[in-house]
């Protein structure tokens, strides 16, 4: 990694203010378990609100609105990963400075990292929102569920800025190890999306219209809420200096537009699912929405893993401590594959009454109860490769996790999902999605593993780190 962006405690000059960096000592276990479980608690709960959000539009029992907004889905997920790449640019420099102890770092980077966040968030929101109609029927989207996906996201994509500034606020707390206000933001999300989506939906009738200015409300709260956590309780916030920005402008690039761009395959990839499974009908689209809904709801956790291990392996990396980041490491993989078995039970135990209770008929129901019952444990694979993205973005190598991703989107999808989609039609393309991942699951944690040796030659002894902190 480029030590002029990532520097080790070793570099460290002594005059700096500390500031403790809780995850280089302790439990490696249940810091990976407090940061994931706090994490999720937040995540689930947003996924709850995207779940409430279809579940009160398909009481409304029209298909049409339901496909407008799995459209409106694939076009969002592209301005959300954005956002994350951003996040992860905050979280992969901060949690390092934090680990190294260097607070004056850390603030100023919390500081140019918002500011790049809601700037480019603000680009990108409205090159989208210039380009909605062409962009929805690329993906299939006609008619009336043209019409309606057009009308959800001229709402809701102008608050992107909003979303972006709050996962930016998040992913500072979770550098520091705060877990409980970096739920916080993300718990906010959910209650906001909920209530208003009960009263503007269910109780009012606007349909997609109350869908998404419901959104709109909950992101700016969040917004709100992470950044009072960064000012007004962790004071990590600094007055913004404009050559300080553009002095961190190489740094914040150098990890969040390889991250960009490893999260932007993922809506890529989810877009060529949408349209191949447009082909197929609204009914089919309806159940492939659902899906998309249901399965960050129930693999949230590993959601939350992935954003919750980077910080502890950059504090340790930061500290320059070798052992504990190949443990961490590992202890996630762990993690991972635990927290897809407890899914993939509940998913099959409730199939049946998951699609009755969104009312799904036909193709719909066969997607819902054949993702529910098979499909779901090859998450397992997409995890891994979370989790090694996470450690690739924080260790220096965000390059590796951009090809990666982008080979999982492209050969991992494209190539599957059209022969087996051939084969068994929307079934099939469902299966072809889930079974591309194997391959670059595997392929990521083989090359973290190696990385992380690598990496390793170059650190302090563990031994060599309590001396020099006794001597301290």
């Amino acid at each position: 990694p480029n030590r002029k962006v990532f520097m080790t405690a070793s570099a460290l000059p002594p005059q700096r203010a500390r500031v403790p960096a809780k995850f280089t000592t302790g439990s490696l276990i249940n810091h990976i378990l407090i940061m994931t479980g706090a994490g999720a608690v937040g995540l689930i709960a947003i996924f709850a609100g995207d779940f409430a959000n279809i579940l009160f539009l398909s009481w409304l029992q029209d298909v049409a609105v339901v496909a407008a907004v799995g459209y409106g889905s694939s076009v969002l997920f592209f301005t959300i990963s954005i956002g994350i790449g951003l996040s992860i640019a905050a979280s992969a420099l901060i949690s390092p400075a934090i680990g190294a102890g260097d607070l004056a770092r850390a603030r100023r980077l919390t500081t140019n990292a918002h500011i790049a966040s809601f700037a480019v968030s603000v680009i990108v929101a409205a090159l989208v929102w210039i380009f909605i109609p062409p962009i929805l029927t690329l993906l299939g989207a006609t008619g009336r569920t043209h019409e309606l996906a057009t009308t959800y996201l001229r709402i809701l994509v102008p608050s992107t800025p909003f979303l972006s500034s709050a996962m930016t606020s998040a992913a500072v707390m979770r550098s520091v190890g705060d877990a409980r206000r970096a739920m916080n933001v993300t718990l906010s999300i959910a209650i906001i999306n909920i209530i208003l989506d009960l009263v503007l939906i269910y109780w009012a009738g606007y349909g997609v219209e109350g869908a998404a200015v419901s959104s709109v409300v909950a992101r700016a709260t969040a917004m709100g809420v992470g950044l009072y956590g960064v000012i007004h309780v962790h004071d990590l916030m600094a007055r913004p200096k404009v050559p300080e920005f553009v002095a961190d402008i190489p740094a914040l690039a150098a990890v969040a537009i390889p991250a960009m761009l490893t999260n932007v395959a993922s809506p890529v990839s989810n877009g060529y699912v949408t349209a191949a499974i447009s082909e197929h009908g609204d009914s089919a689209v309806a159940g492939w929405t659902i899906i998309g809904r249901l399965a960050p709801l129930a693999f949230g956790a590993i959601y939350a893993l992935s954003g919750s291990i980077g910080p502890i392996l950059g504090q340790n990396y930061g500290a320059g401590n070798a052992v504990r980041l190949r443990e961490a490491f590992t202890q996630s993989l762990l993690v991972n594959v635990g927290f897809t078995l407890a899914a993939w039970v509940l998913l099959a135990i409730f199939a049946v009454p998951l699609a009755d209770l969104m009312h799904a008929t036909g193709e719909a129901a066969n997607l819902i109860v054949l993702y529910c019952r098979w499909i779901a444990p090859l998450f397992v694979f997409m995890g891994a490769l979370f989790v090694a993205n996470a450690a690739f973005n924080t260790l220096g190598r965000p390059q590796v996790s951009t090809v990666l991703n982008w080979g999982r989107a492209t050969i991992g999808t494209i190539i599957p999902v059209k022969l087996a989609g051939a084969y068994a039609g929307a079934a099939g393309i469902l299966w072809g999605f889930m079974l591309g991942g194997i391959v670059f699951g595997v392929l990521a944690v083989w090359m973290c593993y190696r990385m992380i040796a690598q990496l390793s030659a170059g650190m302090r002894r563990p031994d060599a780190i309590e001396t020099a902190a006794a001597a301290e």
